[in-house]
This record gives structure tokens, sequence and C-alpha cells, in this order.
């Protein structure tokens, strides 16, 4: 059926109740109220009085004509109110009950979520300390193999064992990231927070990167400044981290690059910023948030270059926010990345050393 087209201002119309109802020609219709004939009539001459610039509603054209009284037309209005009140408060209880209902779905999803990763998390926690042990007997036999107590050994056994002894101290550490990230998705990753020197920290975990650095022939480097004061922080936990973001910067630098790490007073205050900053491949800024998903890498690939297990970045930024403090990415694709945090001095926090 054919719509009201108001072709003057709305001013010109009086205000009724039939301005609230829509479709009125089609419900008159459906009632057996009017015949197609006379609505087609009465929209016709609705057209021919607002172009004479007279403009009237539906239904004062269908009264004018005669086919409908006024009374008989007001009732047919008010009832078409009253159904589309119905219709508007059915629509709303229908809207509530879906809401509840969705609200009640996504409550059960995220309960069951919440489930798996506390399953997920035990699981780690449990296979991580099972492997503990056999790993302790494989590596202290290795060792005594190595150090010729079990007796002498030929030079390709020393090399083999040498490999032996490389991949059982990788699959350690895998093992060790594993049980931290189990003990932090289950909220029992705890910090012992004391005053400690982020200068011998820094230097102690550079000198020992430099062999892995030296055999990918990637340049490491300091700048750290001669009056850092110590830091509050756990010394095992930030060393971890540390590590971590060298041995990136390592991983991620072709040969001839280079890695620094940095530790400044920031402009005389009681943060102090610790940064690695690396010459590697990059990151495009639009992933720099995938880099922290646990077992994720940015390359996915079955053929990717760069092993690990995506657990690095993601336990770097959980004990960084631990320590209250955030991690910084800078980065741009084919020239290197910056990781950087802040920590506090131990003398400028409450309770400090």
């Amino acid at each position: 059926m054919a719509m009201i087209q108001q072709t003057s201002p709305a001013s010109q119309i009086p205000v009724t109740p039939e301005i609230l109802v829509p479709r009125l020609g089609e419900s008159l219709v459906k009632r057996g109220l009017l015949s197609e004939a006379r609505l087609q009539q009465a929209l016709d001459f609705q057209k021919t009085r607002a172009s004479e610039g007279r403009p009237l509603l539906l239904g004062q054209a269908i009264v004018e004509l005669g086919y409908l009284d006024r009374d008989t037309l007001d009732r047919a209005v008010t009832e078409q109110i009253i159904l589309l009140r119905q219709a508007l408060e059915d629509a709303n209880r229908n809207l509530e009950k879906r809401v509840q209902d969705r609200t009640a779905e996504l409550q059960e999803a995220l309960r069951k979520l919440a489930a798996l990763n506390q399953l997920k998390s035990n699981f780690i926690a449990n296979v991580s300390h099972e492997l503990r042990t056999p790993l302790t007997h494989v590596k202290g036999y290795i060792e005594l193999l190595f150090t010729e107590a079990l007796g002498p050994i030929n030079e390709d056994q020393r090399n083999a064992l040498d490999v032996s002894q490389r991949a059982t101290n990788r699959l350690q550490a895998l093992i060790d990231d594993l049980i931290l990230f189990s003990l932090a998705a289950r909220g029992e990753l705890t910090l012992r927070l004391e005053a400690v020197d982020i200068r011998k920290i820094a230097e102690d975990i550079v000198s020992r990167a430099h062999p892995k650095a030296d055999d990918n022939q990637i340049t490491l480097s300091t700048n750290i400044e001669s009056d850092i004061p110590r830091v509050l922080a756990d010394e095992q936990k930030i060393s971890w981290v540390l590590t971590q973001l060298m041995d990136n910067g390592i991983k991620f630098t072709p040969a001839g690059g280079k890695v620094v790490l940095d530790v400044k007073n920031e402009s005389s205050t009681d943060i102090i910023l610790v940064s690695v900053t690396d010459t590697g491949i990059g990151i495009p800024e639009e992933r720099f948030t995938e880099m922290f998903e646990p077992f994720h890498q940015l390359d996915g690939s079955a053929s990717r270059r760069y092993g690990g297990t995506g657990l690095g970045l993601s336990l770097v930024q959980q004990i960084v926010e631990a320590h209250g403090s955030i991690v910084s990415v800078k980065s741009e694709t084919g020239k290197g990345s910056t990781f950087s945090f802040p920590l506090v001095s131990a003398a400028g926090s409450k309770g400090g050393a």
C-alpha cells in the first residue's frame, strides 16, 4: 500500500492521534472498514490537497470524502494505537528475555573458559614437574660422562656429549618457563621485592650472553649510567626478564647486527628506565599485541625460521606488570626493536631500602 507523502511543512497538518499510527489505510482495509478502491481515492484526494498547499492526513481525507465518520475513524485509530503499544511491550519483554538468555550464555561460556584455562595451567604445571625428574637424571649422567667420571671418552664422544648437554640445558630452560607460566596463569606468581643492584644484574646478563652473540656474529654492548641507584624488584625474576629480552634480541638480529642494554635514570627522578635495543628484523606495529600472547609466534608457519614456544614475551609482560610497571615497544620492520620498562628506585619507594 502507498504511504502518505508530505509535500509541505508538517506544522500545517493538525496534530491528531492519527499521526501515531503508521500505514492507517492498510489497517482500515484489513479490518473491512474501507475498500481498496476507496483507499486509493482517498490517497489521490490527499495528494491533490497537498499540491494545492492544503495538506491533510489520510484519515481526514477519508472523513471529508464521507467514507467513514469521525467516531469510527477515531475508534479505529485508538484500537490501532493499543495494538501497537501491546506489540511494543511484547517486543520489549522478548528483548529482555533474549538479553537475559544471552547474558547467561556468556557467563557460562566465561565460566567454561576459566575452567579450561585452569585445567590448562594445571596440566602444564603437572607435566613440567614430571619432566623435571627424568631430565635431572639425564643431565646428571651426561655430566658424569663429560667429566670422564665413568671412564675416558674420545674427542667425538666429547663433542656428542657437548651437543647433548646444550640440548638438555635448553630443555631445562623450557620446563622452567612452563612452570613459571603456569604459576602466572593461576595467579600464583609471587615477588620477593628488595633493593637490588640493577647495574650488576645488567652487566652479568650481558656477560653471559656474549658466547651466544659471538656464535651469531652479533655485537653486544651496554649503556649503563654510573650513578644508577638500587631498584625495588625481585632480583631473580627481573634477571629472567632481561635474559629473555637479550636472547630475543640476539635471536632476531642477523649477523653483523648489535644488541644494546641501556639502564638510565629518567631526568633525576626515582624512575630507572631499562631497555634492550636490537637492529633485528623488527615487528609491524599492527602486530604488537600479538607478541605478548602465550604460545603464539608471529611466524606461525610450519617452516618458520625462528624457534621458541612463544612464552617468553608473555612472561616478560606478566613479570614486569607484577612489579607495577609496563613494557613499552618501539619497532620498525627491518630496522630493529626496543623493549623498555621503568622500575622504581629503592630509595624513592615507600618502605624502600
